[in-house]
């Protein structure tokens, strides 16, 4: 059973009802009731990017355990006051919470400490308390690939990237595609336009727009709607989907698609809540264990770029394949990892600088 709710609707239903803040958590709940799983989300459920794959996976949950679970969901929650109000109140009433984007990071954490019965999952954070975990996708492996298809099939050598926000997950990702890109091409740029949205469909077309106008003859995006990719479609350059696979939104355009399979991990951490093992943990997880995946390759693909792409993906899983090992350097040209070396899981999860052969 789902409970679709809007943000407002949810808000004043939940207020109407006069729950207190800690009823819901405090019961314990009754062996023949279905588990209550809800889950906040930053855009709609139709944005055919971040948020479907999200849902894509609570769904998945509905169909693994039937009657024994109950999902609710709040989509369109903004990354501020409102994100801690909406986790707040799926708090009352659920007993674990899955919370999807990095700016829900502290709001969850907040509603966490208030209710120490319900269990959290948090998306793209760092931050875990004792029923808190959080859990992330490497993506920058995702992007290692489109940057080698990029290196292959880009003639002008310019590569065009809408981005979302300038957060670390962000960078990794640009960097990456750089990175792979200038293997195969020295002279590849990766130039960047800042939207500052996750969902926007007008504003990232516009930034689409852009640089297609600057001379990018290939598109690769950080943010959540089809819009870049079917701008891309429109003005008759390769493109790539983001979260999800968005052929159906540009079947010329689309090269593949960066996709997120986060059904595994939702279905797993529903059982251990079921079976009373559920314990806070920290999971970053890519390729190797499923959790990124690359959607089907288009037949336009050549086959020398597609074999070069295929390899970086059985590299990756396999461990020979580094999307960050030196030598690499900066924007300014200085080198910031050395030859033999590669950036570790806590560089690259604070990095705020960009590698050689970006634009942004």
């Amino acid at each position: 059973m789902t409970l679709s709710l809007k943000r407002r609707d949810f808000l004043l239903g939940a207020a109407a009802s006069g729950l207190a803040l800690t009823q819901g958590a405090g019961r314990l709940r009754a062996a023949e009731a279905p588990l209550k799983v809800g889950f906040a989300y930053v855009g709609p459920v139709g944005d055919y990017g971040w948020t479907h794959g999200h849902d894509v996976a609570r769904k998945a949950v509905e169909a693994h355990f039937g009657d024994k679970v109950q999902t609710t969901y709040v989509e369109n929650v903004s990354e501020g006051p409102d994100a801690e109000r909406v986790i707040r109140q799926l708090a009352t009433r659920n007993d674990l919470v899955f919370t999807t984007t990095f700016g829900f990071m502290n709001p969850t954490a907040r509603v966490a400490k208030l209710f120490p019965k319900v269990k959290f999952e948090h998306a793209t954070g760092y931050m875990t308390l004792p029923n808190m975990s959080a859990y992330n996708a490497r993506f920058y492996e995702g992007r290692a690939v489109v940057g080698t298809l990029a290196g292959h099939m880009s003639k002008t050598g310019k590569i065009g990237y809408v981005g979302s926000f300038p957060i670390p997950e962000v960078v990794m990702g640009i960097n990456a595609t750089a990175l792979a890109a200038r293997r195969i091409r020295p002279d590849a740029e990766v130039r960047v336009v800042w939207v500052n949205e996750w969902y926007d469909p007008g504003k990232e077309a516009e930034a689409a727009k852009a640089l297609i106008d600057q001379g990018v003859d290939f598109m690769t995006q950080h943010t959540d709607s089809p819009a870049p990719l079917q701008t891309a479609e429109n003005r008759g350059i390769w493109g790539i989907g983001q979260a999800s696979d968005m052929r159906a939104y540009a079947p010329k355009a689309q090269l593949t698609a960066i996709v997120d399979h986060w059904a595994p991990y939702y279905i797993s951490r529903v059982q251990a809540v079921m079976d009373g093992t559920w314990q806070s943990q920290s999971v970053w997880y890519g390729m190797k264990e499923g959790m990124v995946q690359m959607a089907p390759f288009s037949d336009a693909v050549p086959v020398e770029a597609l074999e070069a792409a295929k390899a970086v993906e059985a590299g990756i899983i396999d461990g020979s394949y580094r999307p960050f090992a030196g030598p690499i350097k900066d924007q300014t040209g200085a080198l910031r990892v050395p030859e033999g070396s590669a950036l570790s899981d806590a560089e690259l999860l604070k990095m705020d600088w960009y590698v050689e052969g970006v634009q942004a």
